[in-house]
């Protein structure tokens, strides 16, 4: 079943109202029809399951069958700091990091990143990584979007990582996989979580020292070296496993 993301003001009583992209892509690339059911997410743990009552040039009008429950976001908030990659990898990361379950994505300008962006271009990048984040939480069934934040210096994301409580730095000089293990283990449901990862260079030795120094723990993802695509998706891969297998039945993440 179809799923679309609306805001809370645009849920009204007995009814939710649909606006702008998605009224085209129901109307001429679904081609649905007024009685066809779809589910609708308010992106604030709410999601409800809905009939389409009129469709218009400019709005679709739904009408809510059931409440139903939500409860398919991990029970924590997971921060991807991504080093800014080439090409188009960042659209793959996004993509996949949001089926995992990421809560929010922050490019990270770093010292190694050949990809160098001007503020204009930043800001239509960002937009573009929102619209993936949007369509791939869609198709994941996610409650919420998961935000790309603008892209930050390295020195912004430490700041901003120091309001979480876990800060891990996968890194290939580091050692040690019983480490890595218990600080993965000592993880529990409820704090939030970030994850830094480096560019196609990797990390600079200065940025492991300075994040070390703002709580950031060095760990190990095995003896391979993983490409910067790979290496966050295997961190998400892993927390997502450590946490839906301490999560409690029916425990649903609290704002």
């Amino acid at each position: 079943m179809h799923q679309f993301f609306v805001t809370p003001a645009q849920v009204e009583e007995d009814k939710i109202y649909i606006h702008g992209s998605d009224v085209n892509h129901i109307k001429n690339v679904l081609r649905m029809q007024e009685g066809e059911e779809i589910r609708i997410s308010d992106g604030n743990n709410c999601k409800y399951l809905c009939a389409i009552q009129k469709i218009s040039p400019e709005e679709v009008t739904a009408v809510i069958l059931e409440e139903e429950a939500a409860d398919n976001e991990l029970p924590s908030r997971i921060y991807l700091f991504q080093g800014l990659p080439k090409a188009d990898k960042m659209e793959l990361i996004i993509q996949k990091a949001v089926e995992l379950g990421v809560y929010e994505i922050i490019p990270v300008e770093m010292k190694r990143s050949v990809v160098r962006l001007d503020a204009k271009k930043a800001a239509k990048k960002v937009e573009r990584w929102n619209e993936i984040s949007r369509s791939a939480a869609k198709q994941s069934g996610r409650n919420l979007v998961p935000k790309v934040e603008r892209v930050m210096t390295f020195a912004e994301a430490l700041q901003k990582a120091n309001d979480l409580d876990i800060v891990l730095l996968p890194y290939e000089l580091s050692e040690g996989m019983s480490y890595t293990r218990n600080c993965i283990e000592q993880i529990r449901p409820g704090q939030s979580i970030g994850i830094f990862i480096g560019p196609e260079g990797g990390f600079d030795q200065a940025e492991v020292l300075a994040a070390s120094e703002k709580k950031a723990k060095p760990v190990t993802l095995g003896k391979r070296i993983l490409r910067t695509e790979t290496a966050g998706l295997t961190m998400l891969s892993i927390l997502m496993y450590h946490l839906e297998e301490k999560k409690p039945e029916n425990n649903i993440m609290e704002e």
